[in-house]
């Protein structure tokens, strides 16, 4: 090829991350977008452009991309999801391969880096549809891949790995047709729907480790180099298979490694029975590694050896073993070792400083077929017990207790305390929560919960601890001695919790002895240590107590609260009691202190928290009434203006405007007449009108934010009616309109029976007010 030939190929692509990234921002829009000039605008929006910004100077318009060109815009930036930095920026990238002028072929995407070349092709389909005959498209296949290899080797250079993908969207080819026949012949990949969102499902959860595995997908069996990776191994035998025992460098692994995921992209291989790594887990290995971390456990592999064998040389024997010693020679291959059990471990290590100075315990089968590895899978995950929450709680204490991060040294602390509460013989709380495998009544998790919100001790985030977690708190966070400072506060902390319960024990045995206990409960425990810190924090601010105060002294100033709560606990009728007690779910912890904290409210009104003033607000029904007219009338307000602009601007056209709304409030009215049939309120007309949604309402608002009818110009937009600042100026779109976003999810305060637990604040109806007398006060 001669030198201009080649620039011409280099010049549709870039390497420029800045531009790239600007390229995948625009291809992740589902709208191609242009700015025009102003006097250009209404031949634009006659040719189905709409108004996506007014500039200054110019017009931005948009308008939605083709199926076509949204699928290969989707394919592009799963690309540059997977790391590639080298792609074609335009659609009118053509490779030659052959001599002749018409010898080009268009290709979609490109992508390149250091050691692969991929060349995708795209067809889709707005709706799904068979592909039709394919024998033009895969017969002179071989031929054109032949050429743009030695095109490919010219430009970028020898030594790349060349794969051709045909990728799909809704078009249907059989897998066992002649053409998929022709293409796998070529060694080429078939990229269908299932592809696509098996490897958005790889970036979602892997983040960067997604390339390893998308590299086994696309290159399976393919040879990275052909220098074998030869390593000391021992050869065993165990279950009638051979196996071998070796440590590996974890970027190796990464490359060899393969994960039989459950899904359809991997069918080929079933069964299979891998999940999906979990993100958080993943990131937190790589920390937990990053930190100078290691796990001692052995990886399980299997080496696949359909075209690629694993070879033994064995050195020596003893007499005292049947397992030798030897060196293992393994094909530098892609995919040909999957990974049966440590997936999280070896993805893990990628994106570490320790990818290729780590090595890892490994223990490889061979030749194990799908079945066989589900078997070991399932023997290890049956078999091995999981380590349990409140063993892993337990074992914090001896982990975390010398970390060098005050979050995880609290964490120590809470789970010291528990422990020190369930395990002293003169407590009352001797053996009643569980503690690492041992049951028992009350669940660990109970007390950690409700120490790490009781105010007690302070809350860290790495080495910061959160300062308004910090006042009241029986930690000091200024003695850097941290080792006497925890076990001084632990000291301090189990010995008011033990007289705490002591009161319950020896003044209301019937309350502290009752099976179904409202303080030996877990959702009872977690309130109880709740309040506890929460009446400490109430003196600390009145000066009754500080740091230097003993337990006995805290004790007895809060012990009065607390015998106002026994009394009324005691008394409790049973109604009251089961009210409690049916608080399940999420937020029942809560719901319990907060409880607990107004028992003690009704005989001592002094005494209230923030939250304990706003929970009290949410259950004034004369609040809740009166927010729930301000927002029954801003609703209709907003109705009346949406429709009655909506139709000013569009005329008799207004319903095709927004018939995709109108589409679905028609079945929400067919739905809402069903129901009042069923209940016996015979058949009812409902007009599809009045099934709108607020979200319905603020999609209208936000699509024709700035639209006016074509002949009055002094018009009153839907900007004009609807931008209220709340707080945040109207700088955006978006910010004039956040408070519709409040105004719904308060709505359900009003709108729904069954939420009254949930109320209005006065602050949230003061908001409402706010916004009735926005709308109101400009009208006539």
């Amino acid at each position: 090829m001669k030198q201009i030939e080649i620039d011409q190929i280099k010049n549709k692509l870039t390497d420029d991350v800045s531009q790239l990234g600007k390229i995948y921002k625009s291809k992740k829009s589902p709208f191609i977008s242009i700015s025009i000039d102003h006097n250009l605008v209404d031949d634009y929006l006659n040719d189905g452009w709409e108004i996506e910004k007014i500039l200054k100077t110019k017009t931005r318009l948009r308008k939605p991309k083709t199926h076509h060109k949204m699928f290969e815009d989707d394919v592009w930036c799963q690309f540059y999801d997977l790391g590639y930095r080298y792609l074609n920026y335009d659609d009118t990238f053509k490779l030659p391969y052959g001599k002749e002028p018409e010898d080009k072929k268009q290709i979609d995407i490109i992508a390149i880096d250091k050691e692969t070349v991929i060349l995708i092709e795209c067809k889709s389909s707005e709706k799904p549809k068979p592909s039709g005959s394919l024998k033009t498209e895969f017969e002179g296949l071989e031929r054109r891949l032949d050429g743009f290899r030695k095109v490919i080797d010219q430009v970028f250079g020898k030594g790349l790995k060349v794969k051709y993908v045909y990728a799909t969207r809704n078009i249907r080819i059989d897998p066992e047709s002649i053409e998929i026949e022709r293409l796998v012949k070529t060694r080429s990949f078939y990229y269908n729907d299932n592809t696509y969102e098996y490897i958005n499902s790889l970036i979602k959860n892997y983040k960067g480790a997604a390339r390893y595995q998308f590299l086994g997908l696309m290159f399976k069996d393919q040879l990275i180099n052909a220098e074998k990776i030869e390593i000391p191994a021992v050869e065993g035998s165990m279950g009638n298979k051979k196996y071998y025992m070796f440590s590996l460098e974890p970027h190796l692994l990464l490359k060899l490694g393969f994960v039989l995921h459950r899904t359809r992209a991997n069918e080929a291989e079933m069964p299979t029975y891998q999940r999906l790594l979990v993100p958080s887990r993943l990131q937190g290995i790589r920390k937990f590694i990053n930190e100078g971390g290691y796990f001692p456990n052995s990886i399980i592999i299997n080496f696949a050896q359909k075209k690629h064998k694993v070879y033994f040389e064995p050195s020596t024997r003893t007499s005292d073993s049947n397992s030798r010693f030897g060196i293992l020679k393994i094909p530098n291959a892609h995919a040909i070792a999957y990974i049966i059990d440590g997936q999280h471990r070896v993805y893990g290590y990628s994106d570490t400083n320790f990818t290729e100075s780590n090595t890892i315990p490994v223990v490889a089968f061979t030749d194990l077929d799908s079945l066989e590895q589900l078997k070991i899978f399932f023997d290890i995950n049956e078999n091995q017990k999981a380590v349990s929450p409140s063993l892993r709680g337990t074992l914090q204490r001896d982990l975390l207790w010398d970390s060098d991060k005050a979050d995880q040294r609290l964490s120590a602390l809470r789970s010291s305390i528990t422990i020190e509460l369930a395990e002293s013989t003169n407590g009352p709380l001797y053996n009643k929560i569980e503690v690492g495998e041992d049951s028992a009544i009350l669940k660990l998790s109970a007390f950690l919960n409700g120490l790490k919100n009781s105010g007690l001790l302070p809350k860290a985030r790495g080495n910061n601890y959160i300062p308004e977690s910090t006042f009241g708190s029986i930690y000091n966070i200024h003695n850097q001695n941290h080792k006497r400072e925890m076990s001084r506060s632990e000291k301090i902390v189990v010995q008011l919790l033990n007289l705490c319960y002591e009161l319950v024990e020896e003044e209301y045995p019937e309350v502290f002895n009752r099976e179904r206990s409202l303080i030996m409960s877990n959702r009872g425990s977690y309130a109880y240590i709740s309040l506890i810190g929460s009446l400490n924090i109430w003196e600390a601010k009145h000066g009754k107590v500080d740091q230097k105060s003993s337990a006995k002294e805290r004790f007895e100033i809060i012990s009065k609260y607390l015998i106002a709560l026994l009394d009324q606990l005691k008394s409790m009728s049973v109604e009251e009691e089961e009210s409690l007690l049916s608080k399940y779910g999420s937020g029942a912890e809560k719901k319990w202190s907060l409880n607990f904290q107004l028992l003690v409210n009704k005989v001592f009104p002094e005494y209230e928290t923030e939250e304990l003033v706003i929970w009290k607000e949410r259950q004034d029904k004369d609040l809740l009434a009166k927010g729930r007219h301000f927002g029954v009338e801003i609703e209709k307000f907003m109705k009346h203006q949406v429709l009655q602009k909506i139709q000013e601007i569009f005329g008799d056209d207004w319903e095709l405007e927004i018939n995709s709304i109108k589409r679905k409030c028609l079945e929400r009215a067919e739905e809402e007449k069903e129901k009042n049939y069923k209940e016996g309120l015979g058949r009812t007309e409902i007009e599809w009108t009045e099934m709108f949604t607020i979200n319905d309402y603020k999609s209208i608002i936000e699509k024709y934010w700035t639209r006016k009818p074509e002949k009055d110009q002094e018009y009153s937009t839907f900007q004009d009616a609807f931008s209220i600042d709340i707080g945040e100026g109207l700088g955006s779109k978006a910010k004039s309109i956040k408070w519709i976003s409040k105004f719904n999810s308060l709505r359900n305060s009003w709108a729904h029976e069954g939420t009254k637990e949930k109320g209005l604040s006065k602050e949230e109806v003061r908001f409402l007010e706010n916004i009735y007398q926005l709308f109101y006060s400009n009208v006539d």
